[in-house]
């Protein structure tokens, strides 16, 4: 018997009706992990208010989002976790710190799509959503290509970070010429720097150089000599580029040790990781022009008025990237088609946020950034 196209379309609608109506009738519940009380309250606050601005945007009353404290405690946030996990949630925002996602491997039903930029020793239901250190590696490499930037240095300090960096060089493959890990300690680092860009050696080439000048029967020995003891230094340096992996008062402490050297902006290029735009590098003239990968200042300049306008109030960093994380998790769930599971984030996706593009795989967030340099007083988008 032959069913007519008209029998088969009143079938077919009626099922998508019937499949509309289950998804309306579950709410699709996002936990949020953040610190509400205690001395990092206001990092949880501006997170929240953020994720709500986001809720906002996507315009689905069918969203339900669940904020618990983690009291920026590891076992209060499990607890807290494990409040969602009763609730029914399978996909949680946060938490922020890193040393909160202690206990989490113990609750294995929820992804958890942490803040933190760290991914070494993570359980394996956590997500780092944050700005990783390849994300950025992998800019300054983009970067290096276009500019055919070829004997490049790399700084890191011996920091809690320092696994990260060097995970993110070897993820990115980028082409260095050396590694150096520095001391913090400013006598241990500007030790360090004199040996990196071999200072006593060019100091002593330009002593050399003007004695031998002194005692020569040169031409012009007087002019020589003048110009010879306008110099710093005498020698070159074997490489064009010095990428610092530092930030604040930390990373100007190594770039000033830089210029002591006689290593200036104006002889090789000044590269570092994402500073959210710290605008106290703008007064900083001698270290400029600087180079770093970061989100996207536009969208990042217009979440901060859009939300000083809404809350009257300055939001903080981690605000911009839960933003974007909320809209992420709704993007990810409609194209799963509202079933949540654990391998919702392991399919090949990529998302267009505010703060750049998000690459999901197998269950690892990368960003591709976009690219700044500062000069004459303000930030210059490069790509």
């Amino acid at each position: 018997m032959k069913i007519s196209p008209k029998i088969i379309f009143i079938i077919f609608f009626f099922f998508i009706t019937i499949t509309q109506k289950l998804y309306a009738a579950e709410k699709i519940k996002i936990g949020l992990l953040v610190p509400l009380s205690g001395k990092d309250n206001k990092i949880g606050k501006s997170i929240l208010q953020s994720v709500r601005l986001a809720i906002n945007k996507i315009n689905n009353s069918d969203i339900e989002v669940i904020p618990k404290d983690t009291m920026n405690d590891p076992l209060q946030t499990k607890l807290a976790a494990k409040e969602l996990q009763m609730s029914g949630v399978k996909i949680v925002i946060g938490p922020v710190f890193n040393k909160n996602l202690l206990f989490l491997s113990d609750i294995n039903t929820i992804t958890f799509l942490s803040l933190t930029n760290k991914s070494i020793g993570n359980p394996k239901n956590v997500i780092s959503a944050g700005i990783n250190a390849s994300s950025q590696i992998n800019t300054i490499v983009k970067f290096k290509k276009i500019n055919e930037i070829n004997k490049t240095i790399f700084l890191i300090p011996n920091s809690d970070f320092k696994e990260e960096i060097e995970k993110g060089i070897s993820q990115s493959k980028i082409k260095l010429k050396h590694i150096h890990v520095y001391e913090t300690n400013p006598t241990k680092l500007t030790k360090q720097i004199e040996e990196i860009t071999m200072y006593r050696i060019r100091k002593q080439n330009l002593i050399d150089e003007i004695k031998r000048v002194e005692d020569s029967n040169e031409e012009n020995k007087e002019w020589k000599i003048k110009n010879l003891k306008k110099r710093d230094t005498l020698g070159g340096i074997n490489f064009d580029s010095v990428i610092v992996s530092d930030f604040e008062e930390s990373l100007k402490s190594v770039f000033t040790s830089l210029l002591y050297t006689d290593v200036s902006p104006e002889r090789v290029y000044y590269i570092t990781l994402n500073q959210w735009f710290d605008e106290s590098f703008l007064k900083e003239t001698s270290l400029q022009p600087l180079y770093f990968p970061s989100i996207n200042k536009k969208n990042y300049d217009e979440f901060i008025k859009e939300y000083r306008e809404i809350y009257n109030e300055t939001p903080n960093q981690l605000s911009f990237l839960s933003y974007d994380l909320m809209g992420l998790v709704y993007y990810i769930i409609y194209q799963n088609k509202f079933e949540i599971n654990e391998k919702i984030f392991y399919k090949k996706n990529q998302f267009k946020g505010k703060v750049g593009i998000f690459e999901i795989n197998k269950n690892r967030i990368n960003h591709i950034l976009n690219f700044y340099k500062i000069e004459n007083n303000e930030f210059k988008k490069i790509f």
